[in-house]
């Protein structure tokens, strides 16, 4: 069985959760590597939804989970997550890297306070802990929290930010009174905690040397990469599909495959670049149907055509051979569909997206047209399988995988878990047991 990373090929919320949860059936560990609880991964089933921000959408399948030591680690979002799940699914079995970042109050004011307008952020306070993770002098763990000496590491750290904490206004009064409330609340995350942390890179090391199946789920999208992303408007971590292995302390070659997920259009939260940008009645459209609402803020996205000058690089960088695409259904009855295929900036043409911003904003989509579809029998489709899929479908599928050289091996076609269809090109990505169905669809 392989260790497979799931990763986001656009501007996020390509509806990862979603993959990784219809993948879950067959894994025997989900792991999340990177972001915080600014991820919003939504999985929809028997109508009901459910949004994981820390938790990993394995879990909703009972599979054992890590939250790995690249996440910045809120402990208050994660009681409120482990409390929800535990009314739907019982017991949740996971474990908390000792060494991922601890994220405290004070990184959420600080966010709301200075880079949350001009960043678009989720004021989730991600980038100022990964801030003060490289700092180093002003980082903390969770392994710190659980420590008998955690007061007086907090209070060497906000002595440390303390200039900085009042600068921004969230630091207002005596700083006694702040810590005290800090670690008052700190007790019930510790005792809370506890059971569940554990030692990520041997669990998920172990995993993979036993032959079992290993999905990493990544937070985020390739362009919101801190490296690789249109910087400054991107998030605080590595979103990629190297982040898995730095995230968790896996080498590199332990890694089998690389699932990227895609829209089978575009959208974007918060500023930014957007060369396929669409406006009235199509964005609206499309925004509605689709239900482009951020999971963790409710914020409208933005949404245009596809564009695979972006999905291009991402399946460069990242080393993409499969891809699940989403959403298809959003695009039924559009008639004439869009697809960017180049870039014309400064009157040269570029066939991969370069990641800069300046040549982001400058940059003109070259268009080709290709036929829609009408609406879709989704129940039709999944039944009968692959094959049924209405063949405008079937071409634009073809067209992106003749365009990425890379195997679409699932297509969704609405929110909820059953509206999945597979490709027989599954098979070789998760190497099933033979006979192995899926609701309707075979996938070997």
């Amino acid at each position: 069985m392989p260790a497979i990373v799931v990763v986001g090929m656009q501007f996020g919320d390509e509806s990862k959760g979603a993959v990784v949860d219809f993948l879950a059936e067959w894994a025997d560990l989900v792991v999340r590597y990177n972001g915080g609880s600014n991820a919003g991964h939504t999985v929809v089933v028997g109508g009901r939804k459910y949004k994981f921000h820390l938790v990993p959408s394995g879990a909703l399948r009972g599979k054992k989970c890590v939250i790995g030591a690249g996440v910045a680690f809120d402990p208050e979002v994660f009681m409120e997550e482990i409390n929800e799940l535990r009314k739907e699914v019982g017991n949740v079995d996971l474990i908390v890297s000792m060494k991922a970042t601890l994220l405290l109050p004070y990184h959420k004011e600080l966010d709301a306070a200075t880079a949350g307008e001009s960043l678009g952020t989720t004021k989730r306070g991600i980038g100022p802990a990964y801030q003060d993770k490289m700092a180093r002098i002003s980082g903390l763990k969770v392994r710190d929290l659980l420590s008998e000496d955690f007061p007086e590491k907090l209070r060497r750290v906000v002595k440390v930010k303390e200039a900085e904490l009042r600068n921004a206004g969230v630091l207002k009064g005596d700083i006694d009174e702040y810590l005290g409330e800090i670690l008052r609340r700190a007790e019930t995350w510790r005792e809370f905690l506890r059971p569940f942390v554990g030692e990520d890179h041997i669990e998920v090391n172990d995993a993979i040397a036993m032959g079992k199946l290993v999905i990493f789920e990544g937070a985020q999208g390739t362009m919101l990469d801190v490296d690789h992303g249109t910087y400054p408007y991107v998030t605080s971590s590595s979103t990629i599909a190297g982040g898995a292995c730095t995230g968790v302390g896996v080498s590199p070659l332990s890694i089998d495959a690389v699932l990227g997920v895609s829209k089978a259009y575009t959208s974007r939260v918060g500023a930014g670049p957007f060369p396929t940008e669409l406006f009235g009645r199509e964005a609206d459209m499309i925004r509605e149907r689709g239900g482009e609402y951020g999971t963790t803020t409710g914020r409208p996205r933005r949404v245009g055509w596809l564009d695979l000058p972006m999905l291009k690089y991402s399946t460069l960088i990242n080393g993409i051979g499969y891809v699940a695409l989403r959403k298809l259904d959003v695009l039924s009855g559009l008639g004439k569909l869009k697809v960017a295929v180049a870039y014309e900036i400064d009157g040269k043409e570029f066939k991969i997206a370069p990641p800069y911003v300046d040549e982001l904003q400058r940059a003109k989509p070259v268009y080709e047209e290709l036929e829609g579809w009408k609406e879709l029998d989704w129940r039709s489709i999944v039944k009968e399988g692959w094959e049924k899929i209405p063949e405008e479908m079937k071409a634009y599928i073809e067209f992106i995988e003749r365009e990425l050289n890379a195997k679409i091996v699932m297509i969704g076609l609405g929110p909820e878990r059953e509206m999945t269809v597979v490709s027989p090109a599954l098979r070789e990505l998760i190497r099933p047991a033979a006979g192995l169905h899926h609701g309707g669809s075979k996938i070997i």
